[in-house]
């Protein structure tokens, strides 16, 4: 499929400005990302992962994720299609953020001017998120964007053909416990990344308009064994083709490791899943 991409090498300037900014520009200078010129890389599947696959699904709740809460989450690339400001999508700067309605629980469906809803396995999204300054102390007030790709692998405000929309986006305000909670559904598999959902951490939701103002950006992994079982409903079989073609060894991101982005995830197809991950941030 073709991706309208403009500007990519004033993006590119800006990113190497930074000690942050060379290293996501280096990433993705080797995921091949020259924006327009390539497909969208995507998420995959391999068999290197099975003992991390086995481990992630004993725990149920956010409350219990991860064994090393108290290390701060890897910083990542938001990768070409963030819609927070931060680049273009072709037709200007691209910012979800400051659309009206974006700040919601359930993602599913594009708000304004947008008006499509996106198809797929229903997923609960639990992020908590903790403060590793503070003896791990859950972050109250704090907002996160969260964004991934449709079953198709399609990125709204991107791909071609949903450029108008913005479905699978949305921010949410930690509650009194640290959590942000997101319905979405299972994201699919694009060629040449492992699956995985984008997020932003803001230390409050009035800051919560613009990329300057993010104090954390990272991913969530998934078990094989999950995206497996999901890959092989009706409706991701493009997915269930890409995943098989990858691995977390081979995957741009996650190659040099995922423990702390791996998430906890219960349910099924039929009923949902339920995915949690926690997430320490140094506020």
């Amino acid at each position: 499929m073709h991706h309208d991409h403009t500007s990519l090498a004033d993006d590119l300037q800006r990113l190497l400005a930074t000690p942050t900014g060379r290293r996501r520009s280096l990433r993705w200078l080797l995921a091949g990302a020259g924006v327009a010129a390539v497909p969208l890389v995507g998420c995959g599947g391999g068999n290197g992962a099975t003992a991390a696959a086995t481990a992630s699904t004993s725990a149920t709740t956010a409350s219990t994720a991860g064994t090393t809460a108290c290390s701060v989450i890897p910083e990542e690339t938001n990768g070409p299609y963030p819609g927070d400001g931060s680049n273009s999508n072709g037709s200007g700067i691209a910012n979800a953020l400051t659309l009206s309605g974006i700040v919601r629980g359930d993602i599913r469906s594009s708000v304004a001017p947008g008006s499509a809803t996106a198809s797929g396995i229903k997923m609960t999204l639990q992020l908590k998120i903790v403060n590793t300054g503070s003896s791990c102390a859950s972050m109250a007030g704090a907002a996160v964007y969260v964004w991934h790709c449709d079953r198709d692998g399609n990125y709204s405000m991107y791909s071609s053909g949903v450029t108008g929309e913005n479905y699978l986006r949305g921010v949410q305000e930690t509650d009194g416990g640290g959590l942000a909670t997101f319905t979405t559904i299972f994201p699919g598999c694009y060629a040449g990344r492992m699956p995985h959902i984008h997020f932003e951490v803001y230390p409050s939701l009035a800051q919560a308009t613009s990329a300057s103002n993010r104090v954390k950006t990272s991913q969530v992994a998934f078990p094989i064994a999950t995206c497996n079982e999901v890959y092989a409903t009706s409706g991701y079989s493009s997915s269930a083709r890409n995943f098989a073609n990858m691995s977390f060894a081979s995957d741009n991101v996650f190659s040099d490791g995922y423990t702390l982005e791996m998430a906890t995830v219960t349910g099924d197809p039929v009923n949902g899943y339920v995915v949690a991950l926690t997430v320490g941030v140094a506020f």
